[in-house]
């Protein structure tokens, strides 16, 4: 667990002039991810206003909860675990020309989407999420690394999720691409939860010295059993009621999990409450859930509490700690990170809270929600592109 983001080259390799950005997974994904984030959330909040020229072919709030979910988060997704893949295993995951082709893959993804041609737009998006499965599973296997095997898994459920979204629009099945989207978000969901309680409590440890983030077994069992609960309530569906309860008890259990990890302790110190923080909207989220489907609340502030909370969160806190610890700089955040941490946030704050609230000036929570959204990535995508395309600093490989 301790290896989980120190993530280095298994044994000296030369290296290439001008394939730094191929050398390992987390440079051209955080940079796809990142600049993708900056530039469509302004697309779908022209569209979303009023403000897009009619006929232009965007899906509305499916192609922008397509996009967010099966786009950024698979790209960052793709990237953290092909960097976090050889510290697990010491094998090779793709880099160069297999590396450049899985990134053109998910590109081809972000086009075809908008474009007439639905069954290429369905194979390739199902395809890069399958692919990615096979970059990570192959390393895995080599290495007997069953403790890392479910992450194929669920990167293939992925791929089912994105592939049924996709025939639904087709008219091929009969499954709402809402249902599609919400398992998407489960799966995820599991995800971070997985990758929270493994990170979080050894970098507030790590980080700040006399804090005792600790664990409970049973807890965690608990916490993440209830988030699968929730995938199959969803898959089923079960009634209202039963997806209600399952939520709040696992809101429960995981305001407890947090609890134990101390976030009161982290606030001077961004790279860890960032994390505390994006940990914390999971915890919202699950309530607005349950209260979402009883018809309490909109079921838009539920989502967005878990894609730009929670999400959003935990991945531009990663995806700057990675890239520093990756390319040998120190683990500290500087005022450029700061911005990007506090923007995603209040991003959320403004969408969710905002939209709870103050109803009457929903567009306008939309509207300055993706604004800092926008910023954030826009600022981490100009700020890392020096970092991402250039050697380590420490001249060592990766």
């Amino acid at each position: 667990m301790a290896k989980l983001l120190a993530v280095e080259e298994p044994g000296p390799r030369p290296q290439a002039r001008g394939t730094t950005l191929l050398a390992l997974g987390f440079r051209p994904f955080y940079l796809l991810a990142s600049a993708f984030a900056a530039l469509s959330i302004p697309l779908w909040v022209a569209q979303y206003s009023g403000h897009w020229p009619a006929g232009f072919p965007l899906r509305g709030a499916a192609w922008h909860g397509h996009e967010m979910l099966f786009g950024y988060t698979q790209a960052v997704l793709a990237g953290f675990l092909f960097t976090a893949g050889r510290t697990w295993t010491g094998q090779p995951t793709p880099t160069g020309i297999p590396l450049l082709g899985l990134a053109l893959l998910w590109v081809a993804g972000r086009v075809l989407v908008l474009t007439p041609w639905a069954i290429a737009a369905a194979l390739v998006n199902a395809a890069f999420p399958v692919a990615v499965a096979i970059g990570l599973a192959i390393p895995l296997h080599q290495s007997r690394n069953r403790r890392n095997y479910f992450f194929v898994g669920l990167l293939i459920l992925l791929g089912t999720a994105v592939l049924a979204m996709h025939l639904s629009w087709m008219g091929i099945v009969a499954w709402p691409e809402r249902a599609s989207l919400q398992a998407g978000l489960d799966v995820v969901l599991f995800i971070l939860a997985v990758m929270g309680g493994r990170v979080i409590p050894m970098f507030t440890n790590n980080g700040i010295p006399g804090t005792k983030a600790s664990r409970h077994p049973l807890l965690e069992k608990f916490a993440l059993g209830s988030v699968l609960l929730l995938l199959a309530a969803d898959v089923l569906p079960a009634p209202t009621t039963v997806i209600a309860t399952i939520a709040l008890v696992a809101a429960s259990a995981h305001a407890i999990r947090l609890y134990l990890w101390q976030p009161w302790r982290t606030f001077a110190t961004p790279l860890v409450w960032v994390l505390h923080a994006a940990y914390a909207w999971i915890v919202v989220y699950l309530v607005l859930r349950a209260l979402s489907v009883l018809g309490l609340v909109a079921g838009p502030l539920a989502v967005h509490a878990l894609t730009i909370g929670a999400i959003g969160g935990m991945t531009i806190g990663m995806m700057v700690r990675t890239a520093r610890g990756h390319t040998g700089r120190p683990l500290l955040a500087d005022r450029f990170e700061l911005a990007c941490f506090v923007l995603v946030h209040g991003a959320a704050l403004i969408r969710v809270f905002g939209g709870l609230f103050v109803p009457d000036a929903y567009l306008a929570t939309v509207v300055g929600s993706g604004i800092c959204w926008s910023i954030a990535f826009g600022l981490y995508a100009l700020r890392y592109w020096p970092v991402l395309s250039r050697a380590r600093i420490d001249g060592k490989p990766g």
